[in-house]
């Protein structure tokens, strides 16, 4: 693991697009100094990221970037969840913080210490979390004034079986499940997606996991931007916990990608 800046990629897709890929989770990569505040030992470190890591979801979005019709944008997280993890409330809104899985995570995902009790976590927020919240606020104010809106496609994936930090494990576990938002997912992107997906199995709604990404710059104000978080569950690509992907990975590209054409227009 090795000091890799900058921290997230923005890669432009066509000028008239409104689609942003988000690939938050795919990263394995901790920069040296981040290492040295967690307190797992190597082998401890990539048992983690095993389990921590949506893997091969940044490989899913290119190969559907690649594959669309009108290529979307793609922003995309070039370090680990275990640094911070851009997609939760960095104060006491975030219920994760329950399990020791707020923006700075102190817990391992089967609920081992991963840093010291009491850490400060506000200089990674400042140096990680914040940069990336602007860059995708950007992202998605330049998609609105190109267009006139933006979808964000949250990538993500899901172990097949329950791990102890989650809180809502107990649910459905389908190949593919959609985490919506009340406000910023409207019937049709839902429907675009059940359709695109559904050769590639079950598709559930928000469970095991609920929700999706907006920049809250935007969020439960702007309903322009469109939100839709795609969870794929691992064994459906790869072999699990942090293996190699398998023949199941193009079948997903093109079913993303086919989201991507039908939200385009």
């Amino acid at each position: 693991m090795t000091d890799v800046p900058p921290s997230f990629s923005f890669l432009p897709g066509d000028a008239d697009s409104p689609v942003i890929l988000h690939v938050p989770h795919s990263s394995r990569e901790i920069p040296a100094d981040v290492r040295s505040g967690i307190v797992l030992d190597d082998a401890g470190l990539e048992r983690e990221l095993d389990h921590i890591t949506d893997s091969h979801t940044a490989s899913i979005a290119e190969e559907a970037a690649r594959a669309a019709g009108v290529a979307p944008w793609r922003f995309v997280n070039r370090l680990s969840r275990l640094v911070v993890d851009p997609e939760r409330f960095p104060d006491e809104r975030e219920e994760m913080l329950s399990v020791g899985m707020g923006a700075v995570y102190t817990r391992t995902t089967h609920k081992a210490v991963l840093r010291p009790g009491g850490v400060d976590g506000e200089p990674l927020i400042e140096r990680y979390f914040r940069p990336y919240a602007r860059a995708m606020t950007e992202a998605v104010a330049g998609r609105l004034a190109a267009t006139g809106r933006a979808v964000i496609i949250d990538v993500h994936s899901y172990p097949s079986a329950p791990l102890p930090y989650e809180l809502h494990g107990d649910g459905p576990r389908p190949e593919i499940c959609l985490g919506t938002d009340s406000f910023h997912t409207p019937p049709a992107l839902l429907d675009a997606a059940r359709k695109a997906f559904a050769s590639c199995g079950e598709t559930g709604l928000d469970s095991p996991f609920a929700g999706t990404y907006v920049p809250l710059e935007f969020f439960g104000k702007r309903a322009e931007v469109s939100a839709l978080m795609v969870e794929i569950r691992r064994d459906t690509y790869m072999a699990e916990p942090g293996g190699a992907p398998h023949q199941g990975l193009p079948r997903l590209a093109s079913a993303l990608a086919a989201l991507v054409d039908a939200v385009s227009g």
